[in-house]
């Protein structure tokens, strides 16, 4: 594959020309964004079982980290206050050592069959309260440390883009078997992957470790 290189004719590298080739943002869109969790906004965390976790590290490279968990397992300790659980992961530890570095967190809350997401914006702290823990606990497991998100701000998302790429249409669901398995995508990008009989083994040495380690 060839390179893609970019003409700077066609760069947009200050706010004024890029707001220029947009419509004028409307009153309502600017007033939609609130300080805190109203009612609604709390709702929908309660019913939402996955959220996007955007971090950045103190140069400003940024990651993004799903997180889920059966609905209501981010907690709404106060309208500025959320706590989300730390479950077992890979111990990369990105989102986390980048939060140590630049606190500042932007969330992006999903429901299923819901069109419409929370985006929520807010500085972060890691928080390792055996009593906030206790209350996250699944299957008599406390996870180690919880996110605890200062909330600055908090707005509903239209569906435009779930209408766009029908994300939870059961018709424009993907046959998983049309790309090789996590193992095998992995160690082809590794160290090689083995032959057949053996990547069958490693498949389902993987179904048991997520079953085991999940909590």
């Amino acid at each position: 594959m060839e390179a893609y290189k970019i003409n700077p004719k066609f760069v947009i590298s200050d706010e004024e020309t890029l707001r220029s080739q947009y419509s004028e943002l409307s009153p309502l869109a600017a007033k939609k964004c609130l300080s805190a969790l109203d009612k609604h906004a709390q709702d929908f965390i309660r019913r939402s079982p996955f959220l996007c976790l955007g971090t950045q590290n103190a140069d400003g490279k940024a990651d993004v980290s799903p997180r889920g968990d059966p609905a209501g397992f981010v907690k709404v300790l106060d309208s500025q206050t959320l706590a989300i659980p730390d479950r077992p992961g890979n111990n990369r530890l990105d989102s986390l050592a980048n939060i140590v570095a630049n606190a500042n967190v932007g969330l992006l809350f999903l429901v299923p069959g819901f069109d419409e997401t929370l985006r929520v914006n807010g500085t972060a702290t890691l928080v390792t309260d055996p009593d906030l823990l206790k209350t996250m606990s699944v299957r008599d497991r406390a996870p180690k440390l919880a996110i605890v998100v200062s909330v600055n701000e908090v707005f509903l998302h239209c569906a435009k883009a779930f209408r766009r790429s029908h994300l939870w249409d059961p018709e424009h669901l993907q046959d998983r078997s049309e790309m090789p398995s996590l193992s095998r995508i992995i160690l082809d990008q590794t160290t090689g992957a083995p032959d057949d009989a053996e990547m069958q083994k490693l498949d389902a040495a993987l179904e048991e470790t997520y079953r085991k380690t999940l909590y």
